[in-house]
């Protein structure tokens, strides 16, 4: 066990006293922060004005010449960087076909930037608007939208006049009601919810799965290049003179499960600081980080365990970047669902998901941070399926490690390796 302790405090120092440690622990959340809060401070105006558009409009129906105009001389006046440049084209039903042509020349020549026909029976039918553009550009794709909502406007707008309605009136009516959301507690506790923090308590559970995710597989890519370097420059030979092959896997995996986990706390002290000086209630349940803690240590290990074996059979990263692509593309599952994990906790998916021993860690931290009434048998059934997984990949691991790492050259195939797994 001493030695052990001395290989983990070996690798927690040589690891945390590089200059490539420190930036990469304090950048990240600081650069994180600056995207934040450059966004929270964007103004859509800064962009600049952009070119106008031209528009024009067929209206076969010959009814909406006014009502067209109205809508688009607000959205001018409201967008003063981004105009639309209306063109309103006389044409009767008669004479459809003639104006999308007409319309779809323009358009090859670069006259115009959309051409919009309305058919006849658009206000009193069930008549169809056809926008025309050509290819759409990542900056425009809002534009069609945009007119769009302007003439459905102008559309509803006549259907009230002939009705004899107040299209002012019906925008009133059709008013949305303000909400007020109140959460009561114990006792005469209550607590008015924002929208905001609606969206902050959506983003807990994420938070906490993104803090396991870059704790244990962040973190465990620490331990492979560990490895590798001190396998390529003999480093090993002289460390394995002194202690077994196993006790330097453990004492790597410790010394780096204590980095992790310094970096967490000081991420996540950091990003709880930050929120409480914005004023942001996270409403963070004490009860949840003891077993965050408890799905770190086994999620580690796992991960570690597997990691240390990949790393001791690669002579260098490119062929252990291999060998971790499939490790890599199942750590990003739950990231990739965790927003349907959140809405459905205890759903079948987050259910199954949560006995797959390498997903296990990140989503059951997923589905506690959001308030899942989990029972206390399936986080026990969830922990004992880990542990298991865990002594698995360590006995798995250590095989492989006290084989792979005093060799040289080619690669071992995956034959050979299961053959040092079977051996005695």
């Amino acid at each position: 066990m001493r030695r052990i302790l001395k290989v983990a405090w070996r690798e927690y120092v040589e690891t945390t006293k590089t200059k490539t440690f420190l930036f990469s622990v304090l950048a990240t959340p600081a650069i994180i922060g600056v995207i934040l809060y450059v966004a929270s401070r964007l103004d859509p105006r800064a962009a600049g004005p952009q070119p106008a558009k031209r528009v024009a409009v067929t209206d076969l129906s010959g009814k909406l010449a006014g009502e067209i105009k109205q809508p688009f001389e607000n959205y001018n006046s409201a967008h003063p960087q981004r105009q639309l440049l209306l063109q309103q084209v006389q044409a009767g039903a008669d004479s459809a076909n003639s104006a999308e042509r007409a319309g779809k020349d323009k358009l090859r020549r670069g006259e115009l930037d959309m051409h919009v026909v309305l058919d006849a029976d658009v206000v009193a039918g069930r008549g169809k608007m056809r926008l025309y553009t050509r290819a759409t550009k990542a900056a425009d794709i809002d534009v069609v939208s945009i007119v769009r909502n302007l003439l459905q406007a102008a559309v509803v707008n006549r259907r009230c006049k002939l009705r004899d309605l107040d299209p002012k009136l019906l925008a009133e009516i059709r008013r949305g009601v303000p909400t007020e959301h109140v959460e009561v507690g114990a006792a005469d506790q209550e607590h008015v919810r924002s929208q905001s923090q609606r969206i902050i308590g959506m983003m807990v559970p994420f938070f906490f799965m993104f803090l396991m995710f870059m704790g244990i597989f962040g973190m465990g890519q620490h331990l492979i290049t560990s490895v590798i370097e001190e396998k390529n420059s003999r480093v090993i030979e002289v460390l394995l003179s002194a202690l077994s092959p196993l006790e330097l896997m453990a004492g790597k995996i410790a010394g780096l499960g204590g980095i992790a986990l310094t970096v967490i706390a000081m991420w996540g002290f950091g990003a709880y600081a930050a929120a409480r000086w914005r004023g942001l209630d996270l409403n963070i349940p004490l009860e949840i980080l003891p077993y965050f803690f408890v799905y770190y240590v086994l999620g580690f290990l796992l991960f570690s365990s597997i990691l240390a074996g990949i790393g001791s059979v690669c002579n260098t990263i490119k062929e252990a970047q291999g060998l971790m692509m499939p490790v890599s593309m199942l750590c990003v599952l739950p990231m990739v669902t965790w927003f349907a994990l959140v809405r459905n906790p205890t759903g079948t998916l987050a259910r199954a998901l949560s006995f797959v021993p390498p997903l296990t860690p990140m989503v059951m931290i997923l589905r506690l941070a959001a308030g899942a009434e989990i029972g206390m048998l399936e986080v026990a059934a969830s922990i004992v399926v880990l542990a298991g997984s865990v002594l698995v990949a360590v006995w798995a691991g250590a095989k492989i490690f006290h084989t792979g790492i005093l060799m040289y050259g080619k690669r071992p195939g995956l034959r050979e390796i299961l053959r040092w797994v079977r051996q005695k």
